[in-house]
């Protein structure tokens, strides 16, 4: 694959990844939050099933790594389809990209990576940048940006522990062992603790398949292909259109509109994003 291809590979997850934030914040009047990112991970890991080489068997070392990438990955959807429910796409889809700024914060409390001044800048940046994209004037920091600022925390986690695990095991098994660790879990703590709603409308089906084959499946896919054929702070990069398509998607289908702080606020995280994604860890 060349360098152009995968490119434009990882470029379409980014923009597949952005326009679900739009499609699950549609699905969510018509199914309960927990349920939704169950059946959709279920049909998901239906889909990965044949590329999974399942035909042999887990080693013990496989299956701790596949709970704790599904521990991360279950918590982190379920608290972002929670959150949907309280606030919108685009406020969603910039501050989920906190995680890439969090991520070295993470590799340092757990991997001793030290991630020097340009994160550190970054971190102050995104700070700022969260007050003006939630300021009072923009709604305040309400119950649905609390529940995904867990998402952001969450996924920096998933982030280091998936680049430490990717190297130890066959990345197509990972995806699948937390693809279809996060439908059992969340399905359990739905019934545990959701009261369930499913009405089997078609826009639904649609976003479940959406959400399912393409934005899961496939863009997993996609950005497993994509990135053997570029470097880390590339792939960076490009993710870093994630939260621009989510605000574009929003804008174009549910008019959301920011004000001028607001953009300010994006603008910053965005910043954010691009220099930690420039940054390289140094260990201690």
């Amino acid at each position: 694959m060349t360098p152009r291809r995968a490119g434009l590979l990882l470029f379409a997850a980014a923009a597949t990844w952005g326009v679900s934030f739009v499609v699950v914040k549609d699905a969510l009047s018509a199914s309960s939050p927990l349920l939704f990112v169950s059946v959709r991970f279920a049909l998901a890991a239906a889909v990965l099933a044949p590329f999974a080489g399942l035909g042999v068997r887990f080693t013990r070392s496989e299956l701790a790594a596949g709970l704790l990438l599904t521990v991360l990955l279950a918590t982190g959807f379920a608290a972002h389809a929670v959150g949907l429910q309280y606030t919108t796409p685009a406020r969603s889809g910039f501050i989920v990209g906190l995680s890439s700024i969090l991520a070295p914060v993470v590799a340092f409390l757990v991997l001793r990576q030290r991630p020097g001044w340009v994160v550190s800048a970054a971190l102050v940046l995104a700070g700022f940048g969260l007050y003006f994209l939630t300021a009072p004037d923009g709604g305040g920091l309400n119950r649905g940006d609390l529940w995904t600022l867990i998402t952001a925390v969450v996924f920096g986690g998933h982030i280091v522990a998936v680049t430490e695990l990717s190297r130890r095991h066959d990345a197509r098994r990972l995806v699948w062992l937390q693809v279809a660790g996060t439908a059992i879990g969340v399905a359990i703590t739905a019934a545990l603790l959701e009261p369930m709603r499913f009405d089997a409308t078609l826009p639904l089906i649609g976003a479940l398949i959406f959400t399912g084959v393409v934005a899961t499946a496939a863009a997993l896919v996609w950005q497993m292909r994509a990135q053997r054929h570029m470097s880390s702070s590339r792939a960076a990069l490009i993710l870093c259109f994630e939260p621009v398509f989510a605000a574009l998607t929003s804008w174009l289908w549910v008019q959301e509109r920011f004000s001028g702080e607001q953009w300010v606020g994006a603008g910053l995280i965005l910043v954010g994003m691009v220099l930690t994604a420039r940054a390289e860890p140094r260990a201690l």
